[in-house]
């Protein structure tokens, strides 16, 4: 049973709304509500009521758990609209390859990147897999985390694609946390079916899909459409067989080259397309005229040593965009949403407010949850967090590497 909480003496409450904003796009990404000297009801799960503490207002009292925020800011959890979270082991390795001067195409072509997670992945029992995803799924949560899509894709057989599915599924039902749950068994294609591509896209749509909308296992379909991985056609191919299925679309594109992967999203009318590295004027004016989310995954592009997406130059241009952690095993072991609005203030020009926003109500976007997460408005869902004392709202991004989260409110409770 959810807490009644009242969070008062707030220095500054956050991301405020009136509950009907889904988006926020161009000049807009650089709003966000703000309430100094504030007060947060939560009740029943949800935010019930909310505003400045004046002089004479009357805090309730009686059957209230209250948290005295004083010299600190509380913020709607972060939604992190694109993770990897369920992998068998981690890849220091290929860490180490690159360090020597091995690019992500040549350790890939070598059997390292995805087929080697999914080596790992397959040799792994599901309970396994489960255990070591919940630990990550909390400490995720603690960072402030309240809503995430988590992938499949490290199975690429049809029997540990499901079973990846299955464990996302064991997931939503063991943490408080809202989770979407996207269908990525193109993410590569399986050593055996190198030489047969269609074979193994034919799998997927006979034999994966079928079984993934019987058992309800997967919200969205996702497809690797870049250089080495998927081609445009292979991905419409892909798209329009999940659409039958009623799995709507996300894609992984442009993230090593101008590769298409933006036409073919939004011919699709795809939720999101992700990564973004190399993105052109064509791209922005395709995606100008689309419902689209944009979606960068900054801590990808650090830890590669690739291109950061042009977001500076997307909002510039009329757009709304999207920040996530693209948490793996492989090009972004970091869980930390606060790192990623780091990244995007120093590396993409993006303002703290800018960077809050793609990270809270264009995350609840990209993943269909805007109605009821990624910003404090009443009736939403009450999962906020309170951060440690802090000066001003730039010193979360200003502090990078270092946690700001003191607690955390997941699902009306405190953890």
């Amino acid at each position: 049973m959810a807490d009644k909480i009242l969070i008062k003496n707030i220095k500054a409450l956050v991301g405020t709304d009136d509950g009907n904003v889904l988006k926020k796009s161009g000049k807009q990404m650089s709003e966000l509500g703000t309430i100094e000297n504030a007060f947060l009801l939560l009740e029943d799960g949800v935010i019930k009521d909310f505003g400045q503490q004046t002089s004479n207002f009357q805090l309730p009292t009686s059957n209230f758990k209250t948290i005295d925020a004083t010299d600190k800011f509380v913020l709607p959890s972060f939604v992190d609209a694109h993770t990897h979270l369920v992998f068998a082991a981690t890849r220091e390795e290929e860490f180490e390859m690159r360090i020597k001067g091995k690019s992500y195409e040549e350790i890939a072509a070598a059997g390292g990147g995805i087929l080697n997670s999914a080596k790992k992945l397959q040799a792994m029992s599901e309970d396994e897999l489960f255990d070591n995803a919940l630990i990550r799924l909390n400490e995720m949560m603690h960072y402030g985390t309240g809503a995430l899509e988590i992938k499949s894709g490290y199975g690429l057989t049809v029997k540990d694609e499901l079973k990846m599915l299955r464990v996302i599924q064991r997931l939503k039902k063991a943490s408080p946390l809202t989770i979407k749950a996207t269908f990525l068994g193109a993410h590569a294609i399986p050593a055996e079916y190198k030489q047969n591509r269609n074979g193994y896209i034919d799998l997927m749509i006979t034999e994966m899909l079928p079984q993934i909308a019987a058992e309800k296992l997967a919200d969205y379909c996702d497809v690797f459409c870049d250089q080495g991985f998927f081609t445009v056609g292979e991905t419409d191919i892909i798209l329009n067989a999940a659409a039958k299925f009623g799995l709507k679309a996300k894609i992984h594109g442009n993230e090593l080259g101008l590769t298409g992967g933006v036409q073919v999203a939004v011919k699709n009318n795809a939720l999101s397309v992700d990564h973004l590295e190399y993105t052109g004027d064509a791209e922005i004016e395709c995606l100008k005229n689309s419902n689209t989310m944009p979606t960068a995954l900054p801590n990808c592009s650090f830890f590669l040593g690739i291109p950061y997406a042009p977001f500076r130059k997307m909002i510039d241009a009329g757009l709304p965009v999207c920040l996530a952690t693209d948490y793996n095993p492989g090009s972004s072991p970091n869980p930390r949403m606060s790192f990623v609005i780091s990244l995007a203030c120093t590396q993409m020009k993006l303002t703290p407010e800018e960077a809050i926003n793609a990270t809270t109500i264009n995350g609840a976007y990209a993943l269909e949850l805007s109605k009821t997460h990624g910003s404090i408005a009443k009736g939403k869902v009450a999962n906020v967090f309170i951060t440690k004392q802090i000066s001003s709202l730039a010193y979360i991004p200003y502090s990078f590497g270092v946690d700001m989260v003191e607690s955390v409110i997941v699902d009306g409770k405190v953890l």
